[in-house]
């Protein structure tokens, strides 16, 4: 007989938290166990829990306070992680993946410009009309999108439509979240301390020069990471950044006789730790919104900042996505890749409305005062399930129509033969 191999546990929970399905699906079972639990006669002690402090305090010549409450931790320690596997990916995606080529990248990375513009717009036209100026400063709250939640809701929805909407859809989330990370450095960032900032860019190099080495110990590169972290929380800086920045020093291409670039190394490596486990958190303690506490959710509920959110989530992606598209491929010579149509971008504009994980953090970092805070959570939260209820129905009747010869219309016809699902039933 054959024998047969069984993997380990620990590997069978890798594989299962590395899954698109499982982020979303962790990334909500968190968010409604915080509302919940912040909305329960034991509020008092979800209140506490995240007002934890834990770490040191006034630490190194640059005086680094790193007493910080649980909740907070959540925001800038573990969201990092998911930072540095976004700063992987775009790495990748920029060398050999689906952003090194302008014309192939062209219309989806605009679509994503489209997708961060109008959101913004809708959201400043909403909050002036309602006379509330002091909302202003969450312009950027409704220009995110969530990767790992939008995928999520496309693995499971858009089963046999093309896999050329998936990387559509992967491009301008990760355009997306390149452009909501710049956005968080030069917006949200109210003063610099220089030194300390250098110190993190030059453990940034020591990291790139031992990620690059033949052989890179984890014994090096963890240690050199974490002081960059420590270093960039400490200049002002969100210490996310250093996600980021770090990320994008894994090197894309097949170094020194190995068989796949380290990009996919490392991504696999962290992508469970950070969908099972950093971003679970974060949305654990970020979501915990009381509507009892204050007024009362009929005055949470009422602000403008809810309606300019919801509306910028919900109608500005979409209205920006199919809208940038329209105009790219009527105005220019770029077309929409074989095998996507315009009706296609209808399911990707409201998965591109799932704000969720970015957007509660650029609510964190907008307003200081609670009520707008609350009040911009708790709209994340409803547009993000709105955007992808929405997007889960427009992918069924997407795919359940019939698709013509030529999708894209740039006089060829597609040849496409994959599609979402397909691998999932090969390897079954």
């Amino acid at each position: 007989m054959p024998r047969t191999f069984s993997l380990s546990p620990v590997h069978r929970l890798r594989s299962w938290a590395s899954r698109e399905t499982t982020g979303g699906a962790l990334l909500i079972a968190a968010a409604l166990v915080a509302l919940l639990w912040a909305n329960s006669p034991w509020r008092q002690a979800y209140e506490s829990l995240a007002a934890t402090v834990v770490g040191p305090a006034d630490i190194g010549p640059w005086h680094v306070h790193l007493d910080l409450s649980l909740s907070a931790w959540a925001a800038d320690g573990l969201l990092a992680i998911f930072f540095f596997v976004v700063g992987v990916e775009l790495k990748h995606e920029f060398v050999a993946g689906s952003l090194r080529s302008p014309r192939e990248a062209g219309v989806p990375i605009l679509a994503a410009v489209g997708g961060m513009a109008v959101p913004a717009l809708v959201y400043v036209a909403v909050v002036i009309a309602a006379g509330d100026p002091a909302a202003l400063h969450g312009w950027a709250i409704p220009t995110a999108t969530d990767i790992a939640f939008a995928l999520g809701v496309l693995a499971i929805f858009g089963r046999g439509l093309p896999v050329a909407i998936r990387t559509f859809l992967l491009t301008l989330a990760v355009v997306d979240d390149l452009l909501a990370i710049i956005v968080i450095a030069v917006f949200y960032t109210e003063t610099i301390s220089w030194w300390p900032l250098l110190g993190a860019l030059a453990c940034v190099a020591l990291f790139a020069w031992q990620v690059r080495s033949r052989s890179p110990r984890w014994f090096v590169l963890l240690p050199v990471a974490l002081v960059a972290w420590t270093l960039m929380h400490s200049s002002g800086v969100h210490a996310t950044i250093a996600g980021v920045l770090l990320g994008f020093m894994v090197p894309a291409v097949a170094r020194h006789g190995e068989v796949e670039p380290r990009t996919h190394t490392y991504e696999g490596l962290m992508r469970p730790v950070s969908q099972g486990l950093a971003l679970p958190l974060f949305a654990f303690f970020a979501a915990g919104v009381s509507l009892l506490d204050g007024d009362g959710a009929g005055a949470l509920l009422g602000q403008p900042v809810v309606a300019a959110i919801a509306a910028g989530l919900v109608l500005g992606k979409v209205a920006g996505v199919l809208g940038a598209t329209a105009l790219v491929t009527r105005l220019t010579p770029l077309r929409l890749p074989a095998g996507i149509g315009v009706r296609d971008l209808l399911p990707v504009g409201f998965l591109a409305g799932i704000g969720f994980t970015v957007s509660l953090l650029i609510s964190e970092l907008s307003f200081g005062d609670a009520a707008h805070a609350d009040g911009a959570k708790i709209a994340v939260l409803g547009a993000s399930v709105l955007a992808a209820i929405l997007g889960a129905v427009s992918l069924r009747w997407d795919a359940h129509k019939a698709r013509a010869a030529d999708m894209n219309l740039d006089g060829v016809d597609d040849d496409v033969h994959d599609h979402i699902g397909d691998e999932a039933r090969d390897t079954h």
